[in-house]
């Protein structure tokens, strides 16, 4: 079931809410986008081991504060606090298991540019908005995405890079789309990576098992 189904499952069940669950009522478009994180979670905890070690349990937290995440985001302010929260859990997780090779350090340049760059266009267009409030909270998701990132490149895990690039990009969009210029189908380009993400980084805990061998607690 694990290796088959639940991931058919989160599959159907983004492209559902994606594409076909009604945006009213609100708690009816809620439940549908809470429902692949459910599945997700579940999966994560099929494949990971019965001896569940610490990276296991902080990127299963990550998962949970991910999916409170969800269901604060229309709270913006409390949605990204709850998402900020995961992302220092997927860190200091894969950090458990990170690998500090000169070749993986350099990641942490294009990873710093481009949150550079972002931040530049991102801060004065909230203050544009009438958002400056919100200028500090955006700036430090920024930072911790950012590590996330290359946290997971530190790995070595491929599955927890590919997730955690596709975070970037969904959130990237996502902010884009709120506070600087409308992004043509905007739901369905920070959906369905984001739904990825979360699968890929769902599925790292199988193959961070015996990477997690090699740590002594």
């Amino acid at each position: 079931m694990v290796l088959y189904r639940l991931p058919l499952m989160i599959l159907t069940l983004s492209l559902v809410y994606i594409f076909i669950a009604p945006d009213e009522p609100f708690t009816f478009k809620l439940f549908f986008k809470l429902l692949p994180m459910i599945v997700i979670i579940l999966y994560a905890f099929r494949i990971a081991p019965e001896n569940k070690r610490c990276v296991h349990w902080f990127i299963m937290l990550g998962l949970v504060f991910s999916m409170i995440g969800d269901a604060t985001l229309h709270w913006f302010l409390i949605g990204l606090v709850a998402f900020f929260i995961a992302h220092i859990c997927y860190a200091i997780g894969f950090l458990k298991v990170a690998k500090f090779t000169k070749r993986r350090i350099l990641a942490a340049i294009p990873i710093g540019i481009y949150a550079i760059i972002f931040g530049i266009f991102l801060i004065p267009a909230l203050t544009d908005a009438g958002e400056q409030v919100l200028a500090v909270p955006v700036v430090a998701y920024i930072i911790i995405i950012s590590l996330m990132l290359l946290a997971t490149i530190l790995t070595g895990n491929r599955p927890a890079q590919f997730g955690a690039l596709l975070f970037v990009i969904s959130d990237s969009i996502l902010a884009w789309n709120m506070f600087v210029a409308a992004v043509p189908f905007a739901e369905a380009l920070v959906m369905l990576p984001y739904y990825a993400a979360q699968f890929f980084i769902a599925v790292s805990l199988y193959s961070l098992i015996e990477q997690d061998k090699r740590i002594v607690w």
